[in-house]
């Protein structure tokens, strides 16, 4: 009887539909985190993980550049996209666009343009 059971238990998993949740994306860009050095990054580093989930912030009234995207870790500051960059980020972000990000490279070197790379993403509805 058991054994009939568990067959049956086999037989009605296996014959279910697959629910696996399929993720995809459209890479924008890959870029080097900008301001890495001013910000919060450094105090942060040690936490940071390859593949940690961004969120990305326009600041269209900041001073220096008025298509400056801020990237945070977690909700603290740590760069921006770069200034030569952000354009076709700044204008699909004020166009609605979600834009997701990521880190995709972090490296223990002295350059800060060097220690942090990301990767900002188009979400593809199912």
């Amino acid at each position: 009887m058991n054994r009939r059971l568990a067959l049956l238990c086999l037989v009605w998993a296996w014959v279910q539909p697959l629910q696996a949740e399929v993720t995809a994306r459209i890479l924008l860009q890959d870029s080097p985190l900008a301001g890495f050095q001013y910000h919060e990054g450094r105090a942060l580093w040690p936490q940071m993980q390859v593949g940690d989930e961004l969120t990305l912030a326009r600041e269209p009234d900041n001073p220096y550049d008025s298509r400056a995207v801020r990237v945070e870790w977690r909700g603290h500051k740590i760069g921006y996209v770069p200034r030569r960059e952000n354009a076709d980020v700044a204008r699909l972000m004020d166009g609605g666009q979600v834009l997701t990000a990521r880190i995709a490279r972090l490296a223990e070197v002295r350059d800060p343009w060097s220690r942090v790379r990301f990767e900002i993403l188009i979400p593809l509805q199912p």
